[in-house]
């Protein structure tokens, strides 16, 4: 198996995104399996989430769908330890859409890492030209994650209703979005 190059988006001196690679497979999982409880509270595959297999076989999808074009998946380390996922779930490229999701370790919050994250991520994209459009789907009750779209200047678009099931019940869907024109 040969080694694949990892791509890096510089964030700050502190901090960078890391393309998904099957090599940090033992810290993804150490820190889903830490992040666990509160993660299935916002995450519907945080429940299927077990062995370290389960979390390698993750890691290998997203690395082909990251190679492929059709998703990108990075990882957030700061100071060398990884602290959470930034990713496009999905992306349109005749659009030029991309869908974004993230999560970061519960002890990482607060410290404006996501936010600085995020900025970086659109930004890259942006000036290859690849995403003009960049959507943040988030269920209404989540309230971190609402703040985030707001707080990095993206529009309410509209409420989609029951549109995410969820721990047993359908929850409305806020999307947000924001255009980055070059």
């Amino acid at each position: 198996m040969t080694a694949t190059s990892v791509e890096i988006i510089p964030v700050t001196d502190r901090i960078e995104l890391r393309s998904v690679d099957e090599r940090y497979t033992r810290e993804l999982h150490a820190l889903v399996i830490k992040n666990k409880t509160w993660l299935q509270t916002a995450f519907d595959w945080a429940q299927y989430v077990g062995t370290e297999d389960d979390t390698r076989k993750n890691v290998l999808s997203n690395q082909m769908l990251h190679q492929r074009g059709y998703a990108k998946m990075f990882l957030i380390f700061q100071d060398e330890t990884l602290k959470g996922v930034l990713s496009f779930n999905s992306i349109e490229p005749t659009n030029k859409t991309g869908y974004i999701g993230y999560w970061l370790d519960k002890g990482s919050q607060g410290q404006g890492i996501l936010s600085l994250s995020l900025q970086a991520f659109m930004g890259y994209y942006a000036e290859r030209g690849e995403i003009r459009r960049f959507v943040i789907k988030c269920r209404v009750a989540n309230m971190q994650s609402n703040r985030v779209a707001v707080r990095n200047g993206f529009t309410l678009e509209g409420c989609l209703k029951e549109a995410e099931f969820l721990n047993g019940e359908f929850q409305d869907v806020n999307t947000y979005a924001k255009i980055i024109r070059l």
